[in-house]
Formats: structure tokens, C-alpha cells, sequence
């Protein structure tokens, strides 16, 4: 299970130093392990557009001063996925969901987040990430990656086995709405004085459950559909402060479970809508779009996704859209 997971998961970085790594060379990796799927995201692809307000309480505004954080709300448009590069792929592929977030502030500023349903990331840097793509590629003669080059990348990568251990207990949810989601690497806020603080977040659902996802193939979309129409979503953004020497550029190490969190506010969903017409589909959650008061930190992969974002959007974007509902949909492309 860890293989196909990992294999499937695409929180991806993308450019190193051009000699070595380029975004173009980590998204056509993915291109040749999942396939290409005109219109859709290079991975994260098969997803549901989600609309509502973060409302803060004002309790983070001593460490950051951005807009988003001062009371009151801020107007949300997100997209729930499954972490997969084939949009057909059913819902129980793979156990990890991920959020994405823009938060448009009232001075125009955006915060765009993406977040994963895992508390830490198999690799640290974007090298790493595009070696463990290339283990995973499918071999031509099976249509399965090889699991000797697969095992021989965890061995020679022992910052893996944090993930490791998470992995070995997930299972696929029942629904989007029950899960917590991660900010995974870390970020600078920038409080009134200039001051930084290094932090890291994730938001944790009211909703309550642990089941296991269902036979449906699209399970997920329905369970959020069905949730919402009797009423809205929330969770609760939490902002964990780092302690002096706690890594800010290994997004594969958590931080110790002592440090000290603020409940920043309430993130609601409201409402939902098919990615292939909502607003979310035009949008790139570019992680180092931030507004005043929120900076990137020095974690490698924090610029290498947003060179891979790119790169993929502009590929889709581009491309003759295949998206279901559309004129060009002629055909289902066949699920790999």
C-alpha cells in the first residue's frame, strides 16, 4: 500500500539548480507515471470546488500583520481532491485528501494554501521527490512500478520513515469533511514591529468520524454534497509556533507535540461545486502567494511547488479541455 500511495501523491516540488532538476522535468515525471489527462491538473486531479469564510478571532494578529487575521471574515474558494494524476481514479486509491484555500483579503491580497490530510512529507527536497517519481514509474511490461527500485529508494532515503509509519495506519476516509489537513512546510509570519515567527498550520474539522471510504467510485463528492445541504462545514485553523531550532526547511520532520498553538478562527464551508465549472478550476494554489504579513520560509520545496504549479497550469490551461460537460468531452479517457 505505502508504494501505490506515495506513487500517487503529489504535493510536488519543481525546480532546483537547472542543471539538475527544472519544473518541466518533475511534471513530465508525472506525466509518464500517471498518464495525461488534457484539462486536469497534473496531480491532485480528480477534486470538487468548495465556497464559504474564514472568520477570525483576532488571537494570531499579535504575530502577523495580515489582513486575513484581523477579526472578522475573509471570503474563501478552495478545492477538496484526492491526491491522484488520473481524474477517474476511485476514491479509495489512495487514504490521503487534500484542501487547497484562497483567502482574498478586503485590501485584494491573497493567501493561497495547499494542505494534505498527513502530518509530515516522505522526502525534503524537491532532488528527493523527483528520484522517488522516477523509482515509481510503471514498468512497460507490467504497467506496475518495480518494487526492487521502490525499496531501494526508501533504503537510501531514511527521512522517509516518519512518513512510513503514518502511512502504514491510513486508511481512505468516508469523507473530505472529517479530516484534518496540514500546511506540511513551514512559513514566516511578520508581526507589526518586523519581527518573524516561523509556523506551521493545519485545520481540524468539528465534524467527527472515522470510517472507511465506500465501494462508489465518486463517494467523496456525494458525502460533502450531502453534508452541506444540511448545513455548513467548519474547522479550526490552528498555528503552531516553532521553539528556537525547530527545522523550518525539512517538511519531512514534525515539530515536538509540546509547542504552542492559537486557534486563529473558523474556516466555513458552505457550498460546493463540480471542479470542471466552479471557480476553483482556474485557480493555481500557489503556496508562496501570500498577503503582507505571511513570508515563505527556507524550505526548498516551498519554491520548487510553485515552479511546478506553474508549469502545470499552463499545461492545462492550454490544452483542448476534455473535462466532462464540455463540447471536446467526446470520450471518457480510459483509467490507468
Amino acid at each position: 500500500m505505502l508504494l501505490v500511495i506515495v506513487l500517487a501523491f503529489g504535493y510536488v516540488g519543481g525546480w532546483l539548480a537547472p542543471q539538475r532538476l527544472t519544473a518541466q522535468r518533475l511534471v513530465n515525471q508525472l506525466q509518464a507515471n500517471a498518464g495525461v489527462f488534457p484539462g486536469y491538473r497534473r496531480n491532485h486531479a480528480k477534486g470538487v470546488c468548495v465556497a464559504g469564510y474564514f472568520d477570525s478571532n483576532g488571537q494570531v494578529q499579535t504575530y502577523s500583520v495580515a489582513q486575513v487575521f484581523s477579526p472578522g471574515r475573509t471570503p474563501v474558494v478552495g478545492r477538496f481532491a484526492v491526491p491522484v494524476g488520473n481524474p477517474y481514479a476511485p476514491d479509495s486509491a489512495v487514504p490521503i485528501r487534500s484542501l487547497a484555500l484562497r483567502f482574498t483579503q478586503a485590501n485584494r491580497q491573497q493567501w493561497r494554501t495547499g494542505m494534505n490530510s498527513m502530518p509530515v512529507f516522505p522526502v525534503a527536497t524537491p532532488q528527493a521527490f523527483y528520484e522517488l517519481l522516477q523509482a515509481q514509474q510503471p514498468d512497460p511490461s507490467t504497467g506496475k512500478p518495480n518494487p526492487a527500485k521502490i525499496g531501494a529508494f526508501f533504503a537510501s532515503h531514511p527521512e522517509t520513515a516518519a512518513f512510513g509509519a503514518w502511512v502504514k495506519t491510513a486508511k481512505p476516509s468516508a469523507s473530505y469533511v472529517t479530516n484534518s489537513y496540514w500546511s506540511l512546510n513551514a512559513f514566516e509570519f511578520v508581526d507589526a514591529k518586523g519581527e518573524k515567527h516561523a509556523v506551521r498550520w493545519r485545520v481540524v474539522p468539528e465534524a467527527s468520524g472515522d470510517g472507511v471510504g465506500g465501494s462508489e467510485a465518486n463517494y467523496l463528492d456525494a458525502d460533502l454534497a450531502q453534508r452541506l445541504a444540511q448545513g455548513p462545514q467548519r474547522w479550526h485553523l490552528m498555528v503552531t509556533l516553532a521553539n528556537p531550532g525547530d527545522p523550518t526547511n525539512d517538511a519531512s520532520k514534525e515539530w515536538p507535540s509540546d509547542r504552542r498553538e492559537i486557534d486563529a478562527g473558523t474556516l466555513v464551508l458552505t457550498s460546493t461545486q463540480p471542479q470542471e465549472s466552479g471557480e476553483c478550476r482556474d485557480i493555481n494554489y500557489d503556496p508562496t502567494v501570500l498577503p503582507h504579513g505571511i513570508e515563505i520560509s527556507d524550505d526548498p520545496l516551498l519554491p520548487a511547488r510553485s515552479a511546478a504549479y506553474a508549469t502545470s497550469y499552463l499545461r492545462r490551461t492550454s490544452e483542448e479541455a476534455h473535462l466532462p460537460g464540455t463540447a471536446a468531452a467526446t470520450t471518457k479517457p480510459e483509467a490507468k
